[in-house]
């Protein structure tokens, strides 16, 4: 057995190598350091599958990093600007906040519960999502491809600097926030009116700032309105939104309103 298990580690070594010498750019600078500490085999064989189906050419450095998961920018083979999302492995903490958005979504009814069928699946519904939601008109990064905990997407760039994403509404408020209140109520609509989804984390820290464009990212936690805390989701999305707006000056709408006026439109149950 100790042979065997001294082969398999020889071989994940040299496929790692391999995968990571046609993927990334640099090798000695301090993405490949990043590479080392967080991409398991598992994640580096879904890199490559990617590149083999052409969605992806090259990844260059970090350019968001968080709790759950890390930003890349990355080429793909046409010469685009994606983002692809690794998300990283699952703490005890990430397992539990991401139960309460998965279970009671009928989509993920027959999700084990193993930390590496969690992470697919949240995944998974983030694509998902993201498709639903640029079906209804929202603004988000278009979803081009997932492969187990890898979320390929387009990259937002902050304007006339290409590999630097745009920056959040909570980093630059907008120079016209009673525009931009209007244009994010309105999504917040479309969301719930055409696609029966709502977003469930939604604040100015994830959303993006590229004037006249605000885009909404972050879709792992949206749910469907038949998800049995979908009110109380979407009622937290409004009041959100509506602080951040109260704030900058804009005169906003009473969040009673806002929800009777969905709710009539489309009952929750």
């Amino acid at each position: 057995m100790a042979n065997r298990k001294e082969f398999e580690e020889k071989v994940d070594v040299l496929v790692k190598k391999k995968i990571e010498r046609k993927l990334f750019k640099k090798k000695d600078s301090e993405e490949y350091e990043v590479v080392e500490e967080v991409f398991d085999i598992h994640t580096l064989m879904a890199l490559y599958d990617l590149y083999n189906r052409g969605y992806i050419e090259k990844i260059y450095g970090v350019v968001a990093s968080g709790k759950e998961a890390r930003i890349y920018w990355g080429i793909s083979p046409q010469g685009e600007d994606l983002a692809i999302k690794i998300f990283l492995v699952a703490t005890a903490e990430f397992r539990r906040s991401m139960l309460k958005y998965i279970e009671g979504d009928p989509r993920f009814k027959k999700v084990k519960r193993k930390r590496r069928h969690l992470i697919r699946a949240w995944c998974s519904k983030e694509f998902k999502n993201l498709k639903l939601a640029q079906k209804a008109g929202v603004r988000v990064p278009k979803p081009i491809a997932f492969k187990e905990n890898v979320l390929v997407m387009e990259f937002i760039n902050a304007k006339g600097k290409r590999g630097v994403p745009a920056p959040l509404l909570k980093e630059a408020p907008p120079s016209d926030p009673e525009y931009a209140y209007n244009v994010i109520l309105d999504y917040i609509r479309k969301l719930y009116i055409n696609a029966e989804l709502i977003h469930a984390d939604l604040s100015e820290y994830n959303i993006l700032n590229r004037e006249p464009e605000f885009i909404i990212i972050d879709w792992g936690s949206a749910v469907k309105k038949s998800h049995p805390n979908a009110y109380d989701f979407l009622v937290r999305d409004i009041k959100n939104i509506l602080a951040y707006f109260r704030r900058l000056g804009v005169k906003v709408d009473d969040y009673n309103n806002i929800v009777r006026e969905l709710l009539e439109h489309n009952p929750l149950y």
